[in-house]
């Protein structure tokens, strides 16, 4: 098989049935059976490797995770119903009571609530770092700390990480070190290259690129993913096989789709740099951003994500929003269509002032999702917002 993404993306699939399809089949069924009683046994002391419950694994699941694993360059992995349970999961598996976290401060709003909110009740404590401050998360880390967690580039602010020097810092702390991939997708940026042991997407998001289905994926060393798998097994939290299916599809394209939202959202940050409404811009592969030349290091692209302040504060972000015409108001991302998110009231609203003010989640940024319309008219739209 060839080592090209494109391909492995495309020509990773199940095996073809008698029927011989040229597209591979939907696999809608909860269960599977037996040939006899001792096939039943066999499967279920894991000494034959092969579908039990669609909660455990199904074909269509198992294909969608195979090709993750390709294009990410992992071991293994399992997928979820959505991100957010692939990031509780992947936690609530590899973590025991007592255990401590040191992560990057700025992650998903609900990522923060699972740190401050839920993980503590088990008591798992976690430190933040800020990204400009990066050589500092080496001084959080405690004899008890057990995971290295960054998504890079960030929600909602685009910052970027140095993968490579987390990487070695968790290499030599010997801790295990989880990357959020989302922003990036595996075309875009492989962590695994930089020393990350596990890999988490949303799915959700430009996977599937259409804003269709949930999903989650998890991917990494073969022995971390085995416990992450057992706890899912027991737990439930198991991706549909229609999801699946339809993500498995969505990956055949997606190199396709990120080249392009790459390059419109490129545009669109280079018109918002010089526009007279706009504070601030940040995107990965704009030279302003400040980890610029590390983004170039260790992305293809620079993703579909732009993130701007608009003058004037709450005020001017919600008048930008209402004179939105084409491009959608949601809280999603990663969409064929153009989205525009306001953080500080949606995505990352449960987060206290002070602590949206440290991630730079100001009451004027706006978060960008660039899609797939003509460029002229995702500027246009823009254009005419910010001057309402």
């Amino acid at each position: 098989m060839s080592k090209h993404f494109e391909t492995e993306a495309i020509r990773t699939q199940l095996n073809r049935s008698e029927y011989l399809e040229h597209s591979v089949p939907l696999y809608l069924t909860s269960s599977f059976v037996f040939e006899d009683a001792e096939d039943m046994r066999a499967s279920f002391t894991e000494e034959k490797e092969r579908n039990i419950y669609s909660r455990f694994t199904n074909p269509n699941t198992s294909e969608f995770v195979d090709k993750i694993c390709k294009l990410e360059g992992a071991e293994s992995g399992y997928a979820f119903a959505t991100g957010m349970a692939a990031v509780f999961s992947t936690f609530a598996a590899l973590l025991d009571s007592g255990d401590h976290i040191v992560s990057a401060r700025s992650v998903f709003g609900s990522t923060h609530s699972l740190f401050t909110k839920y993980l503590p009740k088990w008591n798992i404590e976690t430190s933040y770092f800020n990204v400009s401050e990066v050589d500092k998360a080496e001084s959080l880390i405690k004899p008890e700390t057990k995971i290295l967690y960054v998504e890079s580039p960030t929600n909602p602010g685009c910052d970027v990480l140095d993968l490579q020097f987390l990487g070695d810092l968790a290499k030599k702390h010997n801790l295990i070190f989880v990357v959020d991939n989302c922003f990036a997708t595996p075309y875009l940026q492989q962590p695994i290259k930089f020393g990350a042991d596990v890999v988490i997407h949303s799915a959700t998001k430009m996977i599937d690129g259409q804003g269709r289905v949930l999903g989650g994926v998890t991917v990494g060393r073969s022995d971390l993913i085995r416990e992450i798998y057992l706890f899912a097994r027991n737990t439930g939290p198991a991706l549909s096989p229609f999801n699946a299916w339809v993500l498995s599809k969505s990956l055949e394209t997606l190199h396709v789709r990120a080249d392009r939202h790459c390059e419109n959202a490129l545009k669109v940050a280079e018109f918002l740099e010089s526009h007279e409404h706009i504070n601030m811009v940040k995107y990965p592969f704009l030279k302003s951003h400040p980890q610029y030349e590390i983004a170039k290091k260790q992305m293809r692209l620079g993703g579909n994500i732009v993130a701007f302040e608009v003058k004037g504060g709450i005020d001017a972000g919600r008048n930008f929003l209402n004179a939105i015409k084409m491009c959608s108001l949601s809280a999603n991302l990663g969409d064929t269509r153009t989205i525009v998110t306001h953080p500080a009231s949606t995505t990352h609203s449960k987060l206290a002032e002070e602590d949206r003010l440290e991630v730079g989640i100001t009451d004027g940024l706006v978060r960008c999702s660039v899609g797939l319309e003509h460029i002229e008219d995702i500027i246009a739209d823009l254009d005419q917002a910010l001057k309402a």
